[in-house]
């Protein structure tokens, strides 16, 4: 059960910086009206691999969550998802160039950790 939601939070949180690189470049479609801007947006973001692809791992977990969720506890579930997906995120933009974590920022991820180890053994 546990793993399942480890891999969740994984393909969550890892993914979320690639995502946003993937769409790099959207703020300078300009079109008249809203429905051609979100039609020029969409086609942007859908024919962009470097979009595509993160999101169809991001969405990928949320299959997993739902599978593994069927025979786990949802206040376990919660946690261990939402928790260490942001402590993937965070890892993930470091993959990608983004500023490394703050020393605050190591201490609050070593808390998230600590604090999953707790729900899982307790």
């Amino acid at each position: 059960r546990c793993i399942g939601f480890i891999l969740t939070a994984l393909c969550w949180g890892f993914t979320n910086p690639f995502i946003k690189r993937g769409s790099m470049g959207i703020e300078k479609i300009k079109r008249g009206n809203w429905v051609m801007q979100t039609l020029a947006e969409t086609w942007f973001l859908f024919t962009n691999w470097k979009y595509v692809v993160p999101l169809a791992i991001n969405l990928s977990g949320s299959a997993v969550y739902y599978y593994t969720l069927s025979s786990a506890d949802i206040t376990i579930a919660v946690p261990i998802t939402n928790s260490l997906a942001l402590v993937f995120t965070i890892l993930g933009g470091m993959l990608v160039g983004e500023r490394p974590p703050t020393r605050t920022e190591l201490i609050g991820m070593s808390c998230i950790v600590l604090g999953v180890a707790l729900c899982v053994t307790s």
